[in-house]
């Protein structure tokens, strides 16, 4: 049987001192779209940010471990967690714009995360940018570069966005509620361009939503968080379809759906 890539084993994040996710354990495995769901204060994006070893100063594992490639994430030196955040580890923010600094040019901010990871001229790093934009459907991609972020559209922006985190190429990518801040189209197309970075470049995707139809849409497997616990976890459809939690029902009842197959469209 095949190991997970990343794996959370009993897991309790505190901070101050107060647990505010309690004995989490679930897996990802290579390749597979792993979808976090619940309402705000679930403890949700706590998860990300303990994988990814960004709880701030206030923020700890204080039980459990997150595994990835046989290492310990949180006893990870802060040297080698830099290495793996922003190389194989990438991370797609609510509001993607939002991340970027205001004052200067998308195309400046673009090499200079590359360059932290990867030994690129200017010039290549365009050239790399440029392509990455191209296939993930961004039109225009000299302006795109060449443009400061308060110049794209909140749907340009989030494929900006991911475009950038997949820059490095990282085996996994982590989205932060992606789609939420988005309209209805926007939205789907969003939706559309997750699947294709997972499908046809095979990266494992760990995203994080309030959103069931996204669920359907996207997840191989999701985990349903309430107050920082689990109340279920399992293939998609047979949580979608039949689960067993009253919570989970509320949840799926509470949000608009978005088919799966060809194309992506709301019900």
């Amino acid at each position: 049987m095949n190991k997970p890539l990343l794996e959370f084993s009993h897991v309790e994040v505190s901070y101050n001192g107060t647990p505010v996710v309690h004995d989490v354990s679930f897996p990802v495995m290579e390749g597979e779209v792993v979808c976090i769901v619940g309402e705000s204060g679930s403890g949700k994006s706590t998860l990300v940010r303990a994988a990814m070893g960004q709880l701030g100063d206030a923020g700890l594992v204080t039980r459990g471990d997150i595994w990835y490639e046989g290492r310990s994430i949180p006893d990870l030196p802060k040297r080698e967690l830099r290495r793996l955040c922003g190389g194989d580890f990438a991370l797609v923010f609510q509001d993607s714009l939002a991340a970027f600094a205001p004052l200067r040019r998308i195309g400046d901010q673009v090499y200079e995360s590359l360059a932290v990871h990867r030994e690129l001229t200017r010039a290549q790093a365009d050239t790399l940018a440029k392509e990455t934009f191209e296939r993930l459907g961004l039109p225009d991609s000299e302006r795109v570069l060449a443009s400061y972020p308060f110049e794209l559209s909140g749907g340009m922006g989030q494929r900006v966005g991911i475009a950038v985190a997949l820059l490095s190429e990282p085996r996994i990518l982590f989205a932060d509620e992606p789609t939420s801040a988005l309209d209805v189209i926007t939205q789907a197309r969003a939706v559309e361009l997750l699947r294709t970075v997972n499908r046809e470049l095979g990266t494992t995707v760990v995203l994080v939503t309030h959103n069931m139809g996204v669920v359907r849409a996207l997840a191989n497997h999701v985990l349903v968080l309430k107050d920082g616990n689990v109340v279920e976890f399992g293939d998609v459809l047979q949580v979608l379809n039949a689960p067993y939690a009253a919570y989970t029902r509320e949840l799926i009842a509470a949000t608009p759906r978005i088919a799966r197959g060809e194309g992506v469209r709301y019900a």
